[in-house]
């Protein structure tokens, strides 16, 4: 019987020829993440476990992105904690303010997640590398403190599905509108402890960048891990970035999986998540829901050609009155971009507000909390209860193109009802 992606990646980690699902096994990790919320306690774990020093200071990313700049003591605080951990342990990929940026963008970006690797991260958004075709999944902050020490961890081998989206793709629809129409189909549990492989013609014309947006929801269905065979789209984003070796693997042809689920996505229009799920799908042209505030940036969309999206349908176009449009580069070189390619001043001239990068209001944190009764419209990943601040206001989520438009019009739309 053949293999999953996944299964390969995990056996050769793990020093074995082959695995099965349920299966328990130690593997090698080859790059270990922590942030400004996760990292503080992982850090102590490792210091009450007596090792004096990291298994590799070139494996482990602290990236302080959630509150960057501090917007607080306590925030202050957390990141002071990884600083002075970074300095002791002469970590490599420690990325202060001025260099920080999104962990999930920023990593890609400088070419530290790879084929093939297995990366586990103090955040749920870890599987986000899957895109690039590694094995690459979210853990606890004691797990992270025990790889800190080790460069192991244990896993148990999950049961695959595969994702098969066949026909071409209509306008406006990107990587965010599959993942959402994928979970809508199947639930925010539909791929429990699951590898979620992508794959398909829909899949081959995406951007390595939308199969970032894709991979980064796995675990809004609930998946272990994203992941997408890498293509020679994947080879040259990543040769691009890194000189570093890595090794491409792919699945069986008979390799077996608990379920193989085809859409046709010739039927499938852009898409919006109601609160108080991802799950929560409905196609934008049936909305019209009024909002207050509209959010385009995150580890999901704030890449420079989500950037680009906003800005073509911005220029030339003023944010509707009673909206607040908030504009967050992911990192530093995409700020960079967009100001070089002019797409900021697109953004200030349509009256709305640019931040420098930062999580900030995906979770809540800072750059946009909504007060009790107001709605926002995201490209974020997760739409919860209070995740953007009163616990009695309204996150909705959706792709870039439909986030700008929606700025202008004032309630949720389809692009195409800006012409």
């Amino acid at each position: 019987m053949g293999m999953t992606i996944t299964e390969k990646i995990l056996a050769a980690h793990a020093g074995k020829e082959s695995v099965e699902p349920g299966e328990l096994i130690e593997a090698q990790v080859d790059l270990v993440l922590g942030n400004d919320i996760t990292a503080p306690i992982a850090i102590q774990e490792f210091r009450d476990l007596g090792i004096p020093k990291v298994f590799d200071n070139e494996k482990i990313a602290l990236i302080p992105d959630h509150f960057t700049p501090n917007k607080d003591i306590k925030s202050a605080e957390q990141v002071k904690v990884l600083r002075e951990f970074a300095r002791e342990q002469n970590i490599r990929h420690f990325y202060d303010v001025g260099r920080v940026g999104v962990e999930h963008a920023l990593l890609p970006e400088l070419g530290l997640a790879r084929p093939g690797m297995v990366i586990i991260g103090a955040d749920s958004h870890t599987c986000t590398y899957g895109a690039l075709g590694a094995f690459s999944t979210g853990s606890g902050s004691t797990d992270m403190a025990a790889a800190m020490a080790t460069g192991k961890a244990w896993f148990r081998i999950p049961e695959s599905m595969k994702f098969v989206y066949k026909g071409k793709l209509n306008k406006y629809v990107t990587g965010k509108d599959l993942i959402l129409h994928t979970i809508g189909n199947i639930g925010v549990d539909g791929a429990l402890y699951r590898a979620m492989e992508f794959t398909g013609e829909a899949i081959s014309v995406l951007t390595v960048e939308e199969r970032l947006s894709m991979a980064n929801m796995a675990i809004e269905a609930g998946g272990k891990n994203g992941i997408i065979a890498p293509d020679e789209k994947t080879l040259e984003y990543v040769k691009k970035r890194t000189g570093a070796d890595f090794t491409v693997y792919t699945s069986d042809s008979d390799a077996k999986y608990i379920d193989i689920i085809e859409y046709d996505m010739t039927k499938v229009e852009p898409i919006v998540a109601y609160p108080h799920l991802p799950s929560n799908a409905k196609p934008a042209r049936e909305s019209g829901v009024k909002i207050d505030q509209v959010f385009i940036g995150s580890c999901t969309n704030g890449r420079i050609e989500d950037l680009r999206v906003a800005a073509e349908l911005l220029k030339g176009r003023k944010v509707h009155k009673d909206v607040r449009l908030i504009v967050i580069p992911a990192t530093q070189e995409v700020y960079a971009m967009a100001l070089k390619e002019g797409l900021l001043s697109i953004f200030l001239e349509a009256e709305g507000a640019v931040s420098a990068p930062t999580c900030g209001p995906c979770l809540g944190g800072h750059m946009g909390i909504l007060a009790e009764g107001e709605r926002c419209l995201a490209t974020s990943n997760r739409n919860f209860v209070g995740r953007m601040g009163h616990p009695k206001s309204e996150v909705y989520l959706a792709n870039p193109a439909v986030a700008a438009a929606s700025a202008v019009k004032g309630v949720i739309c389809h692009p195409d009802e800006l012409d």
